[in-house]
């Protein structure tokens, strides 16, 4: 990776960038002001959900840009209470309103429940085969998940956006998206926070000239794992940014994947049924 619009080949020949900027719990003008300081860095891909209920103001900062819209990726996801065929067609439709955009870059399953993903994911196909969306994928999806979605479908996901990070690094899962070519995307890249005073990182991080946080993310994209860190401080944001001018040595990648423990932050998948 040499800048932050550098991308990645989907498994359905879309680019799509290494690097962007997570929207979680960001709100009003704080999420406008985040997006817009993001994208005036370079950021090229913006995450959002209808969860977040920012939507309309993510897309009022992409508006306000001036960018072309080309040179943009935007995720956003189908959440729980909308799952089902008929309501992720809505949905989808409500997403696309608020964020004033005529075609979406990637749509997800925001968690895959307890039965309804597969009637979810075939109004995604739709969406997909139709031209609304550039890509399609899923999020916390587990393997067993994703093996009985893909028994059952037409098409494989582009994406499996989890949370990922030293304390959790999902290898088993990893090594199967691999296999299957379906991207690895790692929400709560930096684990919020919680990894700032472990002496292996502060060590790395000291011998660098960097932070923590750059290190992590630095760990990750080396790992061929898209990443977007959330924040809405404009110093963070850019502090987050400044990972294309040094590299990890194989023996300092080594000792951070020794860093896993399994450690969550979120729900376990299989613990959220709905």
């Amino acid at each position: 990776m040499r800048q932050l619009s550098d991308t990645i080949l989907l498994n359905n020949g879309v680019a799509m960038p290494c690097f962007g900027l997570g929207t979680y719990k960001a709100e009003g003008n704080e999420v406008e002001n985040a997006v817009t300081a993001a994208l005036e860095l370079g950021y090229r891909s913006i995450d959002t959900a209808s969860l977040y209920g920012n939507e309309h103001e993510v897309g009022r900062a992409i508006r306000a840009s001036g960018r072309r819209r080309d040179e943009l990726f935007v995720t956003t996801k189908v959440w729980n209470d909308d799952q089902g065929y008929d309501s992720t067609l809505a949905a989808f439709e409500k997403s696309r309103e608020a964020l004033g955009l005529e075609v979406i870059d990637l749509y997800l399953i925001h968690w895959p429940g307890l039965n309804k993903y597969k009637e979810t994911w075939r109004a995604l196909e739709r969406l997909y085969e139709e031209g609304s969306v550039r890509a399609i994928g899923v999020s916390n999806f587990q393997i067993h998940h994703l093996e009985s979605l893909m028994n059952d479908s037409n098409i494989v996901p582009a994406v499996n956006q989890v949370e990922l990070h030293p304390r959790l690094r999902q290898r088993p899962l990893h090594d199967f998206c691999l296999l299957n070519n379906i991207q690895i995307e790692a929400w709560a890249p930096l684990m919020k926070g919680q990894l700032q005073d472990n002496g292996t990182l502060t060590s790395i991080a000291r011998l660098h000239g960097k932070s923590v946080s750059q290190v992590i993310l630095r760990w990750e994209l080396q790992h061929d794992i898209v990443i977007i860190p959330k924040s809405v401080t404009p110093s963070r944001i850019k502090e987050n940014s400044e990972i294309l001018d040094f590299e990890l040595s194989q023996e300092e990648m080594n000792a951070i994947d020794t860093l896993d423990t399994g450690e969550r932050i979120g729900r376990h998948p299989d613990e959220l049924m709905f």
